[in-house]
């Protein structure tokens, strides 16, 4: 088995002991990113559309790090704390991808770091 740690500097610090993603052989498990902006390490938290762009803006920078793109996403996890935000969270979701949509759950759960309205976490394969 071969694992390689990925880190991205267009995408914000880990706030805790663990990787932006990891790579097992053509397989890439990315953390759950929220709506940090890397460059002043503040949250995008005004409107949740925003804050859903700027995750999946993170995640984008994760994947071209690994030299992949959301066409090798195969599955994702979405976390909200409101699922009231559903339809919004899922309209800049799906303009990140092009058909072939991965497979998906969504969970609302009480709290995210950072005080996060969304955290999306990704698998892709090479």
């Amino acid at each position: 088995m071969e694992k390689k740690i990925i880190n991205s500097k267009n995408a914000p610090e880990p706030i805790g002991p663990y990787s932006h993603a990891v790579l097992i052989n053509n397989t890439l498990y990315i953390s759950g990113q929220v709506a940090k902006d890397a460059l002043s390490g503040l949250m995008v938290q005004d409107d949740i559309k925003k804050e859903t762009r700027k995750v999946m803006e993170n995640l984008e920078a994760i994947l071209k790090e690994a030299g992949m793109d959301f066409t090798n996403v195969v599955k994702t996890t979405i976390y909200c704390v409101d699922l009231a935000n559903f339809a919004a969270i899922n309209e800049i979701y799906g303009s990140f991808f092009s058909g072939n949509f991965p497979a998906r759950e969504t969970v609302q759960v009480v709290k995210l770091p950072l005080n996060a309205n969304v955290e999306i976490s990704v698998i892709a394969v090479k």
